[in-house]
């Protein structure tokens, strides 16, 4: 299994020990299950619609979670995207889409629904292995803006890229690089206050505190204090009282940052 060492075994068995499957195959699930089992004590939940499997999201908190694409009325990508935008515990946990029909639009929107791996049936042990070794050793960064919230999309399908970065961007992770982003998440929370408060002040919360990691890293004590305010207006005591102008201005105080030379904080 894996590397054949007990105990990448045990670190993949620790990160799913309760795993949903939202599948209306009862075959196809049990299946699934079996070959899930010989990763160690796993509890199985299965459900075979999306508001099923829904319910189950929110009383079992499952560590990793399988849906199907489309079948029967299963839409896992609609399940994907509430899970994410939620606030259940389990909404950043790996989920993984399977489906019969791998094609380009299927894995583009599984990508932007905030699936962490696909994998196309019927798939062999060792695919399944490839999967449960990528979302539960490679760990990808977190992305919690407006329009997506979900894994970083570019490590999507990690599981077979063999090869150096699928972007030159990907030369991110970089202060400059983590600070366009964030401040890139903010102009757009900024602007998705009416339309979507809940997940635009949650936006906002995230990248405050990328923000502020940003600041302390460079040694930019104005960031630091600009993304200290931005976070006590979107979360902490204060936040409730502190009202959407006063955001809007804290807002304003963090793009003085967003300097159209990538590779300096401005």
């Amino acid at each position: 299994m894996f590397d054949g060492n007990i105990r990448t075994l045990q670190r993949v068995a620790a990160k799913m020990q309760r795993v949903l499957v939202v599948d209306p195959n009862t075959a196809a699930v049990r299946l699934l299950a079996d070959q899930l089992r010989h990763v160690g004590n796993v509890q199985i939940f299965h459900a075979t619609s999306i508001e099923a499997g829904w319910s189950m999201a929110r009383t079992v908190d499952p560590l990793l979670i399988f849906v199907e694409h489309a079948s029967h009325g299963c839409d896992g990508l609609a399940l994907a995207r509430k899970i994410r935008r939620s606030d259940l515990a389990c909404r950043e946990n790996p989920i993984v889409m399977c489906t019969a029909e791998a094609t380009a639009e299927a894995i583009f929107g599984a990508r932007d629904a905030g699936i962490h791996e696909f994998m196309r049936k019927p798939f062999t042990i060792k695919d399944l292995e490839r999967r449960l070794e990528a979302v539960t050793l490679k760990p990808r960064d977190w992305v919690e803006a407006v329009q997506y919230v979900g894994p970083d999309r570019r490590r999507f399908n990690s599981a077979e890229y063999k090869g150096p970065r699928k972007r030159k961007a990907d030369g991110a992770g970089t202060p400059a690089a983590r600070l366009s982003q964030a401040l890139r998440i903010v102009k757009s929370a900024a602007t998705a206050l009416d339309t979507d408060p809940n997940q635009a002040r949650r936006a906002l919360a995230a990248q405050a505190v990328e923000l502020k990691k940003v600041g302390a890293l460079v040694n930019e004590p104005r960031l630091v204090q600009a993304a200290e305010a931005l976070e006590a207006c979107t979360a902490g005591p204060t936040a409730e009282t502190l009202g959407r102008q006063e955001l809007l201005k804290r807002i304003d105080s963090l793009m003085v940052f967003m300097a159209e030379d990538t590779g300096r904080v401005a």
